[in-house]
């Protein structure tokens, strides 16, 4: 009996590190909440303003691109902000100021979410970062250049970083170090937040690939690198890029988060889970709870103030059934049906 459970928990080890099997939604503290709130157009990134208490989400489409704007407590809308195609927003807490990841960049006031001016930017804005370090915005892309730095007090164009790779997103220790995961070359390029200039890159290959999300500990120095091939969540030391461990996530993860009040890291993934990571202590992590949302609501934000995570999606119809004697659609889900119109909804995680 001893040898087989040693040989069982064996192979479950290895079938968890390479990553083969689903991990099914679990019972736990956490539950999901789901507000419809309609509205059409596509969806990349969403940004909570904990301070502000405010959401924002950005809606692409020919006939209504615009960031729709939400009371963070109620998620009774506010005036949208039009005109612009775009990926997400991020908020300066010390200049109020609001940035929107479109082309050119679109400068507001946090405060009145009025316009403030325009900033033309090259590559093809994608993640964002703000970091209150030296009240720096990083907009990332990922056509060359990779980042470009803004000042958030006026907007002006500091330079860019090349980062020698796709970044996805990326993260701030609050002490002058940004690290961003780069997609394409399965590292962490690290960045002097004073020179703009890449430090080091922290190798991830044979433990997680194709990375995009990442969140950070800042207090133990902990990144927390949300992966997709393997579907790991690849946790290292952010002083040296040593990989401390990895545990299983699911498919399709496109967004990370840390929270320092629980101590939990979260990556949120497009079958429509939320997984719960508890760090017991800097070398010790566990999956906690595997929380059901939605389909689709791959990306996701942290309201720090309540300690929720919100996160977003469409319902959609089947996938139609290819004409006879065709082949099977390729792509992840083999298909994906049409957008349920007025289906949008944002979905709140809490305990």
């Amino acid at each position: 009996m001893r040898r087989f459970c040693f040989v069982l928990a064996v192979a479950t080890a290895l079938l968890a590190g390479m990553s083969l099997a689903q991990l099914a939604p679990t019972a736990g503290p956490y539950k999901a909440t789901k507000t419809k709130v309609g509205g059409e157009g596509g969806t990349d990134y969403i940004y909570a303003d904990a301070d502000a208490r405010r959401l924002y989400i950005a809606r692409t489409g020919k006939d209504t691109p615009r960031v729709t704007v939400f009371n963070l407590d109620t998620l009774a809308p506010e005036p949208d902000i039009p005109g612009t195609n775009a990926h997400g927003v991020v908020v300066s807490t010390k200049s109020s100021h609001g940035f929107v990841s479109s082309k050119p960049i679109q400068m507001f006031d946090s405060k009145t979410l009025m316009p403030i001016k325009t900033i033309e930017v090259m590559g093809n804005p994608d993640g964002m970062l703000y970091d209150a370090f030296n009240d720096h915005v990083y907009i990332l892309s990922h056509q060359a250049p990779h980042v470009t730095v803004i000042n958030a007090a006026d907007g002006a164009v500091l330079g860019t970083i090349d980062l020698g790779g796709m970044p996805e997103q990326a993260a701030s220790d609050g002490k002058g170090h940004i690290y961003i995961d780069v997609e394409d070359k399965a590292n962490i390029a690290v960045v002097d937040a004073k020179t703009m200039m890449v430090t080091a890159h922290y190798d991830m290959t044979g433990s997680g690939g194709t990375c995009a999300g990442l969140a950070m500990d800042a207090k133990n120095n902990i990144l927390f690198a949300a992966c997709r091939m393997p579907a790991n969540m690849v946790i290292l030391s952010a002083t040296d890029g040593k990989i401390i461990t990895t545990l299983p996530i699911n498919g399709g993860t496109d967004g990370a988060l840390f929270n320092p009040n629980t101590m939990e890291a979260f990556s949120s993934h497009s079958d429509g889970t939320l997984v719960v990571i508890k760090e017991n202590s800097p070398t010790s992590f566990a999956v906690e709870q595997v929380v059901q949302t939605m389909p689709g609501a791959r990306t996701s934000t942290l309201d720090s103030k309540t300690n929720r995570v919100i996160t977003m999606a469409s319902e959609t119809s089947p996938p139609p059934a290819p004409a006879p004697g065709a082949p099977a659609p390729g792509g992840r889900g083999g298909g994906r049906g049409q957008v349920v119109p007025g289906s949008f909804s944002i979905i709140v995680v809490g305990k």
